[in-house]
C-alpha cells in the first residue's frame, strides 16, 4: 500500500535512500511516473547528494534502437511498454541485486541522439545503492511485472498535470520538436503511455506529490 499521507520535501526522500543504504549490501530504489514526473531529476539529486554511495541505472536505456522500432513499425508509439527490451532490463536489475566481484555496465538513452548506447555506465560491486528510473517500474503484464520484487522501494512521482505536461512540451522543444509537435506528441502517444502508468500507482511504497 503506497504511503500518500504527506508530500515530503527533498529532505525526507534523501533520508528514506540514506536508510536503505543503511541497511547494507546492494540496495536498488525504484522512481517511476509518467513522462514529465520528474524521474531522471529527483534520480540525479539524490545520486549527487550520496556522492560515491549511489549510482543511476534507466530503464530508458533499454529503449529499442530506432533501426528496430522502424522495422516492428512502433516508431510512432516510441516509449511504449512493447518499445523496451523489459526482459533485458529484468536481467540487468537481477546482476545488480546478485553483486559480485565484477564491474556491471548499463547502457543509458541519449536524448540529442534518441538512441540507447550500450555498456554506457559502470556499476562497480561497492556502490551499495542502485537508482533506477523509468515509466514501467509497477507495470503488472509480463515481462514487466518481474521488475517489482527486484526493487527495494519504489517511489512514483505525481505532479500537477498541469506542471508535468509543461515539462514534456518543453523537453520535446529542447530536443528539435516545433511547438505543434511537442504537443502532438505530449497529449498524443506520451499522455497514453501516462494513462497505463498510472494505473500502477497503488503498487508504489511512496507517492510524491
Amino acid at each position: 500500500m503506497a504511503d500518500v499521507g504527506v508530500t515530503p520535501g527533498f529532505g525526507e526522500l534523501l533520508g528514506r535512500a540514506q536508510a536503505l543504504v543503511a541497511l547494507g549490501g546492494r540496495r536498488i530504489l525504484g522512481i517511476t511516473g509518467a513522462p514529465g514526473a520528474g524521474k531522471s531529476t529527483l534520480a540525479a539529486d539524490l545520486i549527487a547528494a550520496l556522492g560515491d554511495r549511489a549510482v543511476g541505472v534507466g530503464m530508458d536505456g533499454f529503449h529499442y534502437a530506432q533501426r528496430e522500432l522502424a522495422r516492428l513499425g512502433r516508431t510512432e508509439r516510441k516509449g511504449a511498454p512493447d518499445t523496451f527490451d523489459a526482459s533485458g532490463y529484468v536481467a540487468l536489475l537481477k546482476r545488480l541485486r546478485a553483486g559480485g566481484p565484477d564491474i556491471v555496465y548499463a547502457p543509458e538513452f541519449r536524448r540529442d541522439l534518441e538512441e540507447p548506447i550500450g555498456s554506457a555506465v559502470p556499476v562497480h560491486p561497492d556502490v551499495p545503492l542502485v537508482v533506477t528510473e523509468g515509466n514501467y517500474l509497477l507495470l503488472d503484464d509480463e515481462p514487466w511485472r518481474d521488475v517489482r520484487p527486484l526493487l527495494d522501494e519504489v517511489w512514483f512521482l505525481a505532479p500537477a498535470e498541469d506542471v508535468r505536461l509543461g515539462r514534456l512540451i518543453a523537453r520535446h522543444r529542447a530536443y528539435g520538436r516545433t511547438t505543434a509537435e511537442a504537443k502532438g506528441r505530449a497529449f498524443g502517444p506520451d499522455q497514453a503511455n501516462a494513462e497505463v502508468i498510472a494505473v500502477t500507482m497503488h503498487r508504489a511504497d511512496l507517492v510524491v506529490r
